[in-house]
């Protein structure tokens, strides 16, 4: 079996399928992006996840462009900046970042911070609902909400998010914000699953890998997947791409899992969406 037939997907609360792991491009050069990009198409990858700030959706655009890969096959993913947030500019960033990306459609926008300081998150999740209602992405979320966010958007516009992207990892686990994302409906996806690396040297992930044969990261994707999270762990490495994308011939045990549960040290490697702005 291919290890594109092998990636599962998640259904959301529209109906929209989303692959449970793909690849993020969070601080992934531009120049480099393209390359990376076409490393994980190669490899079997067909979700992608990238932002208007970090300033490659160019390079991801071109990669899905060259790859020969029909458009219903991919998923991508791009977010609302903060300075963006308002409904007439929410359109035009969409516009924009739909440009640099050279679709007709993304299939999830996510707003990208709720920044309360601005206090706008509810009037751009609202142009997103617009912007699915027209056919211009497919999914409507969010990223970086807490229940407060979460619970006003959706008392306030009527829709609930289909995904909330979030911090999480091993050693920052976020147990009751997955429980208020499976209340609401909402599909909790985790950015830097790995926390950009800090987990990899942990003696705890260290033996269940060897004691599975992988890697410590192929144990962080591999938890990920069996909580129900959507991962998308981040590589520039050809044979990293390829090693996180490899975690479907091994599972995890209920001791490894609890051994895994007893990380969670509270460490954020990324701002607390409170104050974030």
């Amino acid at each position: 079996m291919s290890q594109i037939q092998q990636i599962p997907t998640i259904a959301l609360d529209d109906g929209v399928a989303i692959p449970q792991l793909g690849l993020g491009v969070c601080q992934v050069l531009p120049e480099d992006t393209e390359a990376v990009v076409r490393e994980a198409l190669e490899a079997g990858y067909r979700h992608i996840d990238t932002a208007a700030v970090y300033g490659n959706e160019q390079g991801v655009g071109r990669a899905i462009a060259s790859a020969g890969i029909p458009r219903e096959e991919l998923f991508v993913t791009t977010k609302l900046w903060n300075s963006a947030h308002g409904r007439d500019a929410t359109f035009a960033a969409f516009a924009a970042s739909a440009e640099r990306l050279g679709l007709d459609y993304v299939d999830l926008y996510l707003v990208h911070w709720p920044v309360p300081s601005a206090d706008r998150y509810v009037e751009s999740f609202e142009a997103l609902l617009d912007l699915k209602a027209q056919g211009c992405i497919r999914s409507a979320g969010v990223s970086n909400f807490h229940e407060p966010h979460l619970r006003r958007a959706i008392r306030e516009t009527g829709a609930t998010p289909s995904v909330n992207q979030i911090e999480l990892h091993p050693y920052l686990q976020q147990e009751e914000m997955r429980r208020v994302d499976r209340e609401l409906g909402i599909a909790t996806e985790a950015w830097s699953p790995i926390a950009q690396g800090a987990v990899l040297d942990d003696p705890v992930l260290g033996a269940i890998a060897r004691a599975h044969g992988k890697s410590p990261a192929q144990v962080a994707v591999r938890w990920h997947l069996q909580l129900g999270n959507i991962a998308i762990p981040k590589s520039i490495t050809p044979q990293r791409i390829r090693e996180n994308l490899d975690v479907f011939d091994f599972e995890l045990r209920d001791e490894d899992l609890e051994a895994i549960a007893g990380l969670d040290r509270g460490l954020r490697t990324g701002p607390d969406p409170d104050v974030y702005a």
